[in-house]
């Protein structure tokens, strides 16, 4: 191939590509590792109910477990983040899989409750850390006509994994009474992943240039350029390498509005989700149902999530970021207001579905806006924040929960996850609208101003 000059930087070479296998690998690559992910989280919402019966536990035993791991995925979050912009999106993200699949191996053995909340803690902090990080990873190498959309695609293997967990629920742990054991074990295997994601998935190019590691920065484009038939352009050099900020820069001028906005939405969708679904299977057990039935009606309910994303995907182009995501997040009210009056088992059974689909494609929207939001050098540091505090509601919520069953039962419960929802869905006005834009672009500004 011939090479012509061109003043195309590194990251517009990226841009003009279409959809390539490479591009296809770095999503499947990264949405195992997410599939992974959500399969270990989900897993222990089958646990809880297992342990329930084996070990004796109280309700406020079993929000511990809920919400342990999420304390370790807040705090995950926010430093998987600011690893992520200090040495590679990619290093991190196999150190995230390493930490959480040998920590769910562990947790397998636990002899204790004290043990089990011990090693719910360390696998929070790998879950934590991965998922702004692989979004991160995902959105630095994806067109900008498609990112939003490739974005989706990557957080639809969160239902892939939830949908692994509610089958590893249904088909193993009701079996024996170390069911729940060897449900843990299979969560080993992002442990073995890790190797896979170190080898096979490139360094972000952006953060290569920001290194001044131009060569290698060079090779990964060239790559995706092999994959589209595209004669590869030199690039004029880049600018000099930029010192990381700190976690302060977030609330700059010009950046403060959309960050606590970003932050809003963050933590009302993970109150809601996490709140409803960690503790679906008890919650139906507790309002009639027995073990196998529960875990029969949350698996169908999961499967609801991937049709969810699948539209999400398609309007996130058409409408732009945020109409999709206040559209779904006020769905999401909906269902969960549904779902609270729902007094039948069939009834019960489609509030849960719509929830479901609304819900999951909210989160689809969210991931493919939020690093969206600020400049390279910072990109990570602030999905990893936002995440962290969002973090925050999903310690709060399965504590929560028996609160509220014993103040007003089921109703109660999904009524507010649903006032969660509008919260989240208000709060989408202060995001600035990134479709089509290039990614290093300067945001426009919010609707609201700092």
């Amino acid at each position: 191939m011939t090479q012509t000059t061109s003043p195309l930087t590194r990251a517009e070479r990226l841009d003009r590509l279409p959809f390539t296998r490479e591009h296809g690998r770095l999503v499947v690559g990264s949405g195992l590792g997410w599939a992974l992910d959500a399969m270990d989280v989900g897993l222990i919402s089958f646990v809880m109910l297992a342990l329930a019966a084996q070990w004796g536990l109280s309700d406020t035993e079993l929000s511990l477990i809920g919400s342990i791991g999420f304390v370790g995925m807040a705090l995950g979050a926010t430093l998987g983040g600011l690893l992520a912009d200090r040495y590679g999106r990619r290093q991190v993200f196999a150190l995230t899989l390493l930490v959480f699949g040998l920590a769910t191996g562990a947790a397998a053995l636990s002899w204790s409750l004290g043990a089990l909340l011990v090693f719910r803690f360390i696998i929070g902090l790998g879950l934590g850390a991965e998922l702004p990080v692989a979004s991160t990873l995902v959105s630095e190498f994806a067109p900008a006509r498609v990112r939003g959309r490739v974005v989706v695609m990557l957080e639809a293997f969160w239902a892939v994994g939830w949908t692994l967990a509610a089958l590893i629920g249904y088909f193993v742990v009701p079996r024996s009474d170390d069911g729940w054991r060897w449900a843990l074990a299979i969560g080993a295997v992002p442990a073995l992943y890790a190797v896979v994601v170190r080898r096979g998935l490139p360094e972000s190019v952006r953060f290569l240039e920001l290194r001044g590691r131009t060569d290698e920065a060079e090779a990964a484009v060239r790559r995706f350029e092999r994959a589209a038939g595209v004669d590869p352009v030199a690039s004029p050099p880049p600018e000099p390498p930029a010192r990381t900020p700190g976690p302060g820069a977030l609330w700059a001028a010009g950046t403060g509005v959309r960050t606590a906005s970003l932050w809003i939405v963050w933590f009302s969708i993970n109150f809601a989700y996490y709140g409803a679904f960690i503790w679906l299977p008890t919650l139906l057990f507790n309002d009639g149902f027995s073990v196998v039935k529960s875990f029969q009606y949350t698996l169908i309910i999961t499967l609801a999530q991937l049709p969810g994303y699948a539209v999400a995907a398609y309007l996130i182009e058409k409408w732009g970021r945020r109409p999709t995501l206040a559209t779904f997040l006020v769905g999401s009210a909906v269902g969960a207001g549904m779902f609270a009056a729902a007094d039948a088992d069939t009834a019960v059974l489609a509030t849960g579905m719509v929830l479901s689909f609304f819900n999951l494609g909210a989160w689809g929207a969210l991931y493919a806006v939020t690093p969206e939001i600020y400049p390279t050098a910072l990109r990570a540091t602030g999905a990893g924040a936002a995440a962290g505090f969002g973090r925050l509601a999903s310690i709060a919520a399965p504590l929560c929960v028996p609160l509220l069953v014993g103040a007003g039962g089921t109703g109660l419960v999904f009524g507010t996850f649903a006032g969660f929802f509008l919260l989240a869905a208000l709060a989408t006005w202060g995001l600035p609208e990134r479709r089509g834009e290039a990614l290093d672009a300067p945001a426009p500004t919010t609707a609201l101003r700092d």
